[in-house]
């Protein structure tokens, strides 16, 4: 014998439910209408009971002729409901955002038992949902909320309790949804104690601490009385205006060294953390030794209590060093010299540094490597809090996917998850599960250290920094470009960046090609997924890798003032950044529509206008000032290119019309 769910289910419960556990039900009810057909025979109800002596995220279901879900707190609910979703009805964590194909039947059989949660190895869990740029302008059926339900929905699926609800204007906005959802709420590094930001709370006045210490405590005292209600994972500490330590914007001298600088950090988090426990019965409190703070904590010029959570940082690639910022790479470990009592992690899936990250595209380093950096914050014990920046989910779904299985205690290589993950989205294609193995192997390595890979705004980011200075008719050295070149003149830096993307070309080429052939041999919607998510990835990466490359070519050609030859490879460029930019926004259908509208950080868009305008600037140089001399080599017959009675017999062409007429004239 057994339990029958079916299309009639509903889901019992005597006492008041608070918002989060309504949400619960609300998408298990949901889910049995999506799953089950309305004449496929009559299931039996989910009764909701107490489960004493439990803890807020454990539950048990018991299964006999009915289901009942029992509970003491409200993620233990949650999650029991959700269980049920996944383990009978087969809804999948990811099923909005890797498009699961539901297919309907009568009536589901549970078979008898009891089915108890099991401890998570990671006490406090979930995403920083940051550098959210796709989802502020993308809506679902006219609904700009609805995108972040979908978010929450998906980070409880995978067991999270944590969510960082994006950033700055937005996490103060998403916040009370979050808490609906039954999610614990923690905070930027750049912003301690969820406060409002400085210059926005007061525009005009410099946010130097020194200088007006009680408007920075005004703003704290806010946070703290508007979440005092709330579950939250109080994050202390000073970094500074936006994500930029202190000092950088203080000119005065009065923190030019560690030790001042350290010092006030320390006096900071212990006056915010005196501010938070006169309001808040036994407070969590966490603190971010994120980048600059790193070193400072290291050397010992920072002093922080023991009970409080320290939070490490990976540097953005999934390797657990210190970041680099700018020019500086200090490389040091960020991990606890030994075993932590109370130690966290902030971890990057997704990351934005001007220099060779991901955003649209996903993490280039490989599982193995993920895995291996888990397992050592694992072994140092850092395992109170981990929160993965996840930026816009879609384009990361596969690691954050991997992730939720480690912080479960599950172990998988490259191998397990790729398989895994095909299995659950993709149909079990092995074509793709070979496909999601092979993206690191081709991704372009920028330095000597395993986690150097480049991600798209490697491409992006960098042709835009050499663009801007030719432009400026500037060949010094370009200041951006230092940490991956050296101080060298702007043409040698050009020349070693363009070539570092020509030499991973062909690896890149490989990859595309493998994606296209799994692509031609899939059909319906595992297709149409499949091209949407890992073949628009390998597009993204090959084109704009490509442009790169034929960017340099025609960099190299108007050094040598070839400036024909340099106009058309650069127009040449442009087209392979539109072809990459056609490949993302031809990825968008159904609910996906207008999701990569507003990719404004690799903006891969403005990366072919700028070259664009390095093309007018080699049109100047080259072509005379009346514009006629490169007109009449394009479009006249030889007989007539030399003829002057009349000096022009059309409009003059923009540089575009007349990139196209020499590429019309050099096809025939």
């Amino acid at each position: 014998m057994c339990a029958v769910l079916a299309h009639n289910t509903k889901i019992i419960n005597s006492g008041k439910l608070s918002p989060a556990v309504k949400n619960a039900a609300a998408m298990l009810q949901r889910d049995i209408q999506k799953v089950f057909d309305i004449g496929g025979g009559s299931g039996g109800d989910i009764t909701l009971a107490k489960l004493p002596g439990a803890g807020d995220e454990d539950f048990e279901i018991t299964v006999s002729d009915s289901v009942t879900v029992a509970a003491a707190g409200e993620l233990g609910f949650v999650y029991g409901l959700l269980y049920i979703s996944e383990k009978f009805l087969g809804i999948k964590p990811f099923w909005f955002w890797m498009d699961q194909e539901i297919k309907k039947r009568g009536f589901a059989n549970v078979p008898r038992g009891v089915y108890k949660s099991e401890p998570y190895d990671v006490k406090y869990r979930g995403w920083f949902i940051n550098d959210e740029v796709l989802m502020i302008r993308w809506q679902i059926n006219g609904d700009s909320d609805e995108p972040w339900r979908m978010a929450f929905e998906a980070l409880l699926r995978c067991g999270g309790n944590m969510v960082i609800p994006g950033t700055d204007k937005d996490s103060r906005k998403y916040a009370p949804l979050a808490a609906e959802y039954g999610l614990w709420i923690t905070h930027h590094h750049a912003e301690p104690l969820g406060a409002e930001m400085f210059a926005r709370a007061y525009p005009g006045k410099k946010p130097n601490y020194a200088d007006c210490p009680e408007l920075f405590h005004r703003l704290w005292e806010d946070a703290a009385e508007r979440q005092k209600n709330m579950k939250v994972i109080w994050s202390l500490g000073f970094r500074g205006q936006g994500d930029c330590p202190f000092w950088s914007s203080d000119s005065s001298g009065r923190f030019d060294t560690p030790q001042k600088r350290g010092r006030l950090i320390s006096d900071i988090i212990r006056l915010q953390r005196k501010m938070i426990s006169e309001r808040v019965e036994n407070p969590v409190f966490c603190t971010n030794l994120y980048g600059e703070i790193t070193e400072l904590y290291d050397e010992g010029y920072i002093d922080i209590d023991d009970d409080i959570i320290k939070i490490s940082a990976d540097n953005g690639y999934g390797k657990m060093v210190a970041r680099r910022r700018d020019n500086h790479s200090v490389r040091i470990s960020s991990l606890p010299k030994t075993r932590t009592e109370h130690g966290g992690i902030y971890y990057h899936v997704s990351f934005y540094d001007l220099q060779a990250a991901n955003h649209i595209t996903m993490l280039q380093n490989s599982v193995d490597f993920v895995n291996r950096e888990l397992s050592e914050v694992k072994g140092k014990n850092a395992v109170d809090y981990w929160i993965i920046n996840c930026s816009n989910i879609r384009p990361h779904v596969y690691f954050l996917d991997f992730i939720a299985k480690k912080w479960r205690g599950r172990e998988l290589d490259a191998l397990g998850q790729s398989t895994e993950f095909a299995a659950d989205y993709y149909a079990g294609n092995t074509g793709v599960s070979k496909c999601l193995r092979e993206y690191a192997n081709a991704a372009i390595p920028y330095g000597k250290n395993e986690d150097e890979h480049a991600g798209e705004q490697f491409y992006t980011e960098n042709i835009r920094m050499i663009a801007n200075q030719y432009i400026c008719g500037k060949s010094k050295c370009s200041n951006k470009l230092i940490w991956l070149t050296g101080d060298v003149p702007l043409a040698e830096q050009a020349r070693i960046f363009c070539g570092m993307c020509a030499g991973g070309t062909e690896k890149l080429k490989k990859y595309y090609d493998l994606c296209a052939d799994v692509s031609g041999k899939m059909n319906g919607s595992a297709k149409t997924l499949f091209d949407a998510t890992v073949f628009l990835q390998a597009k993204i990466h090959y084109f704009c890798a490509k442009g790169a490359a034929v960017f340099g070519e025609g960099f190299a050609e108007a050094e040598k003032e070839n400036y024909l030859e340099a106009f058309m490879k650069l127009g040449r460029a442009a087209e392979l950044f539109d072809a990459a930019q056609n490949a993302m926004r031809s990825s968008e259908y159904g609910v996906w529509s207008g999701f990569y509208a507003n990719d404004c950080f690799a903006d891969i868009k403005h990366t072919a206008y700028m070259i664009r305008k390095v093309m007018g600037v080699v049109r100047e140089k080259g072509d005379n000032a009346r514009h006629d001399k490169w007109y009449r080599e394009a479009v006249y017959a030889p007989e007539d290119r030399y003829v002057m009675t009349l000096l022009v017999l059309d409009n003059h062409m923009t540089d575009w019309e007349l990139y196209e007429a020499f590429k019309k004239k050099r096809d025939n």
